[in-house]
């Protein structure tokens, strides 16, 4: 029996199969509310016959924003956007859906990807003044970012708490807090560009403390049906950056806080990162963490192929594996991996004359 298409339980969250949807920006949000574009993107995810549909990084205030296009929930009118197209995906749909809940700090006030993605200055155009863990800049020339007082990370607390309750009032079922890929919150935890001298910097134990706070006021935020975990980057890959035995310790201490899953990845803190890209390069890290931790640990990075994710899982690397741009090629992939693997996938009853002569038994009607 194929272990991809078991069931799994991420804290109250009961999802159909071990197939989760990563979250990826779509930098198509006007002001940081959603629209047409994420109806339709969002609409043909939720066809694909994933366990989990976890939505692109939500900001939780305005300067959190990666680029100026980037969806938001930080007000009624960001909650209200959201909350109509996802009443419209679930109608024909019901799937399990999550948010990414994020802060984007010193990695904030860029162009879109398709125009460049350079940093932008405060005073350019779609620009603004950027903040972090200290006045360091993400890579040499571009604008530094404002280090942030007490009452700065109180502000930054109390954001992810308000958007964590918009999201559940629009009925979101999984908050995922990104501290990884070199945002706000990953920013605070490595001591590339943590360089404070207060009680957020220095020491593991300083540089974990706004991760933890944000954590706890997430989950205070939120009743106990919604399920509440953390992204990270395992390491750095820089030399004296954060690393895997730091992650280890961190994910011990999220999961004695009643942390619901983390999700493993890696990188994005620093351009001088040196990545060993390939296929499962970032397994290892999900299998080191997964052996000392209670909570479900979600594997992704180049997990490419039906067989591939099996083997993953029957060897007890991670407890699920996460798709981006493999099921942005095709959306699809889950119904393919049921095919390969010999197990069933729900679909649509408008989708199920596609189910293939020559694998008939592999569309679940109820």
């Amino acid at each position: 029996m194929s272990q991809l298409f078991t069931p799994l339980q991420l804290g109250p969250l009961a999802l159909p199969n071990r197939i989760v949807i990563a979250p990826m920006c779509q930098y198509s949000a006007e002001e940081g509310r959603a629209g047409d574009w994420h109806l339709m993107h969002l609409g043909n995810l939720a066809q694909s016959g994933a366990g989990l549909l976890i939505l692109e990084a939500a900001a939780v205030e305005p300067r959190g924003r990666i680029t100026h296009a980037d969806l938001g929930l930080w007000d009624d009118q960001t909650e209200a956007a959201l909350g109509q197209v996802l009443t419209s995906v679930r109608r024909y749909s019901d799937m399990p859906l999550g948010i990414q809940l994020a802060h984007a700090g010193r990695k904030a006030s860029t162009q879109r990807p398709w125009d460049g993605g350079a940093a932008l200055a405060p005073d350019a155009e779609h620009g603004w003044q950027t903040v972090s863990a200290s006045e360091l800049p993400f890579a040499e020339g571009q604008p530094a970012p404002l280090s942030l007082d007490q009452a700065g990370i109180d502000g930054i607390v109390t954001a992810f708490a308000e958007a964590a309750r918009r999201a559940e009032r629009i009925g979101l079922e999984l908050i995922e807090i990104h501290a990884a890929h070199g945002y706000l919150l990953h920013q605070f935890l490595s001591p590339l560009s943590n360089r404070r001298s207060d009680q957020y910097g220095g020491d593991l134990q300083n540089r974990m403390r706004l991760l933890l706070a944000v954590f706890d006021a997430v989950r205070g935020a939120v009743s106990g049906k919604v399920a509440v975990g953390v992204r990270i980057s395992a390491t750095d890959w820089v030399e004296g950056g954060w690393d895997l035995e730091q992650s280890i310790e961190l994910a011990k201490v999220l999961d004695e806080r009643g942390c619901d899953f983390i999700h493993v990845s890696s990188g994005g803190l620093s351009p001088i990162q040196q990545i060993p890209v390939g296929p499962n390069y970032q397994v290892p890290q999900a299998q080191a963490i997964k052996a000392q931790v209670k909570m479900p640990v979600i594997a992704v990075g180049l997990i490419t192929e039906p067989a591939q994710a099996e083997a993953i899982l029957q060897e007890g690397r991670a407890d699920a594996v996460a798709l981006a741009r493999g099921i942005l090629f095709d959306p699809r992939w889950p119904w393919h991996a049921a095919a390969a693997l010999g197990a069933k996938v729900k679909v649509a009853p408008q989708y199920q004359r596609a189910e293939p002569h020559g694998a008939r038994g592999l569309f679940d009607s109820e």
